[in-house]
């Protein structure tokens, strides 16, 4: 199978960009629904313009429709994804599974790739989604080439190559949500993790080199473009719908020339020029990522989690009036520098030499003054953020052509014929145009000659077979104008290429409402919380110790947690399962009973639908939802199993990532240092406080304050909510008898 190059466009410059440089596919997104809200994207009409364009060029163009979906906009978001398949898109990219289901039953026809917001990191989660009739799925980032490789499944597997990372699996994380009620799962990310934190032990500070504990390296897999080729990767993806156009073009250019070179069994390897630009473009440090194994210091830039550039050089001297700078490369007039130890930067505007004179420009060596009006005192090294010549230099690219060939015949007494081919579609036209010749005629020299000038259009031409007869004349300007007929069609025809258009009617839900007696659960850590909640009467408890659990599996109204990042299964003796990845559903589907976690991103009336199918007792919802959004759902599916948080400590994100193992500990080969009964934390800037916990190999943030629903209670009871979920964390017997009394005093009296 061909193996696809897939860039991002965040606007229709990025999107000529990209697809005059390579690409094979371009995904962008709409308005609304889009995992990058803030990225300018397109609306309704520079979204028809894009994928006519697109197709054009031979281009596949996919749109992101991979945010969490509320149950108020499920009608607008349908409608949405309907436009686009009947403008001809060549997939949509979505998260939400509910929609998912939906889509595929009211779209039939629509392929769908599954977003990594989905968290897909196992098969059993692709063997699920094969049954839903997806076509592919984009894999985690935390996810290694091995694991991969050794996925069983029918479906397209895509990949990212190169950009930003989350070090939190993608669609996990609650940290914009909670701290500042922006939803990464709705596209409004406010990149916590690119903020500086503390890490504590014990309540004191540990001395780091940096305090960006949370922000990954940039991606980049150029060094590894064969093992990526000869894997079961279909798509490899280009990250960066929020970066500017030369970059993500010049990063499709250089991916686009590797995949070429590999093909051609030519050289892999970038030429230092090459990697420069590439720094020079955008880089936070290069990782391999997950991808190749890389962890710790490979994987993470505590320093910095902006661009950094490249060393140009050393602040050699610095007045209050001028930098002194010695140079290790050349450095221009409009360029952008970073003073690194300062951690404040500048535009060159006015650069002086030696002798005091104005210049525009500097090479390795050379000694350059600035004016200093930032107010830098520190020598060290000085880099270079922006080139202005190699932005000037991208934003110049070679416009992509496509391929014709032409068959021209004529003769006196028939029409002139023009059949163009570009392999995959043909056009014919014709005029009666051709008069008997009075002198020499049109030379065939001349009729080729004047439909060969295909100028600005998309078209080269290949090769011409020409049929024309000697002793005729043909008007050069009705030559001209077939020319322009044919291609026109062709044109047409290239941008309208679609796929059938199958709608069919969408079904109701069934609605499913049970008395609405309140029912309490609760989350345990421990055995002094399991008791404490077995002398409450709590009528559901989800324990997350297994050999807990095994100690009361004798008592009905307990369940098993599982963890939400599953890399093996086990035949666990348990019919009890607390679920917060859909692998575990497909995998324990057998059991008797199942219940949602607030992990699954339950946020509309068609997941909970999907989940009932699944055989769930009962479906926790995402904290995300309103108490709007809340009794939107019920009015369409009922209240039948919905679960509530309404007290707890939540997890902000879950990583692969340990900051402990890299910030603490010395032997990298065997680390157990969560397990040494220390208390560890981060505090943020503004000294809030976010406990840590390992578990597996996974890293677990949880938010510094607990969830309290404490003052919507009435309005749960009133839509007719019925199971209410403590999520315990560290709260000792006393400290849970007394919340579930506060509450239950809340809840009853009410009632």
């Amino acid at each position: 199978m061909k193996k696809e190059l897939l860039a991002p466009a965040g606007d229709f410059e990025t999107l000529k960009q990209v697809i005059h440089n390579g690409c094979d596919a371009v995904y962008l997104g709409g308005k609304k629904f889009g995992a990058r809200k803030f990225a300018p994207n397109f609306d309704n009409e520079e979204m028809i313009k894009a994928i006519k364009y697109c197709h054009l060029y031979g281009v596949k163009i996919y749109v992101t429709v991979n945010t969490v979906i509320f149950d108020s906009e499920v009608d607008e978001c349908l409608d949405y994804i309907t436009f686009l398949h009947k403008n001809g898109v060549d997939a949509v990219i979505m998260q939400d599974i509910g929609m998912i289901s939906l889509v595929r039953e009211v779209l039939p026809n629509l392929d769908i790739h599954v977003s990594t917001q989905a968290h897909t990191h196992n098969n059993y989660q692709i063997k699920l989604l094969e049954k839903l009739g997806v076509t592919r799925v984009v894999v985690a980032r935390e996810m290694s080439l091995d694991e991969i490789n050794k996925l069983d499944t029918s479906l397209e597997i895509e990949t990212f190559i190169h950009g930003a990372l989350c070090v939190c699996y993608s669609g996990q994380c609650l940290f914009s949500k909670l701290l500042l009620n922006r939803s990464g799962n709705r596209g409004e990310c406010a990149g916590i993790c690119r903020l500086p934190f503390t890490l504590l032990e014990n309540g004191k500070e540990v001395k780091t080199s940096g305090k960006y504990l949370l922000s990954p390296k940039e991606l980049n897999t150029t060094n590894h473009i064969k093992e990526l080729l000869e894997s079961n990767i279909t798509s490899f993806k280009i990250e960066g719908r929020m970066k500017s156009s030369t970059t993500i073009g010049f990063i499709t250019k250089l991916y686009r020339m590797l995949i070429d070179h590999y093909e051609k069994n030519e050289d892999l390897t970038l030429t230092e020029s090459e990697q420069e630009k590439l720094m020079l473009l955008f880089n936070r440090g290069f990782t391999e990522g997950y991808l190749f194994h890389q962890s710790g210091e490979k994987l993470m830039n505590i320093t910095s989690p902006n661009h950094i550039g490249i060393v140009i050089g050393n602040v050699i001297e610095a007045t209050d009036k001028k930098i002194k700078i010695l140079l290790d490369k050349p450095l221009a007039q409009g360029d952008g520098i970073r003073f690194q130890k300062e951690q404040v930067g500048m535009i060159v505007n006015f650069m002086y030499d030696q002798k005091k004179n104005l210049i525009s420009s500097a090479k390795k060596n050379d000694v350059i003054e600035l004016d200093n009006k930032i107010g830098i005192v520190k020598c060290g090294p000085v880099l270079k953020t922006v080139d202005s010549k190699l932005l000037e230099e991208l934003e110049q690219y070679t416009e992509k052509k496509i391929a014709v060939n032409m068959k021209i015949m004529g003769s006196l007494g028939n029409p002139l014929k023009l059949e163009i081919t570009d392999d995959q579609n043909t056009v014919v036209v014709e005029e009666n145009i051709i008069e008997k010749a009075t002198g020499n005629g049109t030379s065939k020299e001349r009729v080729l000659e004047q439909m060969s000038k295909l100028g600005d259009t998309p078209f080269l031409l290949q090769n011409t077979e020409l049929f024309i007869e000697d002793g005729i004349f043909i008007p050069i300007s009705k030559m001209n104008e077939l020319r322009r007929k044919a291609i026109s069609k062709l044109i047409e025809i290239r941008e309208n290429q679609k796929k059938e258009v199958v709608v069919h009617k969408r079904r109701n839900l069934k609605k499913e409402d049970v008395s609405p007696s309140i029912q309490l659960t609760a989350l345990v850590r421990n055995r002094d919380q399991l008791l404490a909640c077995l002398e409450e009467k709590i009528d559901y408890i989800y324990v997350t110790d297994y050999s807990l659990y095994q100690e009361y599996s004798h008592l009905k109204n307990i369940y098993f947690r599982l963890d939400r990042v599953m890399n093996q299964y086990s035949n666990i003796d348990c019919q009890r399962l607390l679920i917060g990845e859909m692998g575990s559903s497909y995998y324990y589907r057998d059991h008797s009973k199942m219940i949602g976690d607030y992990f699954l991103n339950v946020t509309n009336s068609y997941h909970i639908d999907y989940l009932r199918k699944c055989n769930f007792s009962a479906i926790t919802l995402s904290i995300e939802n309103s108490i709007a959004e809340i009794n939107h759902i019920v009015s369409k599916v009922g209240n039948n199993g919905l679960e509530v948080i309404m007290y707890g400590r939540l997890e902000a994100m879950i990583m692969k990532y340990c900051p402990l193992k890299m910030l603490i500990n010395h032997d990298k080969n065997s680390c157990n240092i969560c397990h040494n009964g220390k208390k560890y934390e981060l505090m943020d800037r503004n000294g809030e406080v976010y406990p840590l916990y390992q578990e597996k190999e996974l890293t677990h943030i949880f938010y510094y304050r607990n969830f309290d629903l404490m003052s919507e209670i009435s309005q749960l009871i009133q839509i007719g909510i019925s199971r209410y979920r403590f999520e315990f964390f560290d709260e000792n017997s006393e400290q849970i008898h007394k919340i579930i009394k506060n509450y239950k005093t809340l809840l009853f009296q009410r009632k």
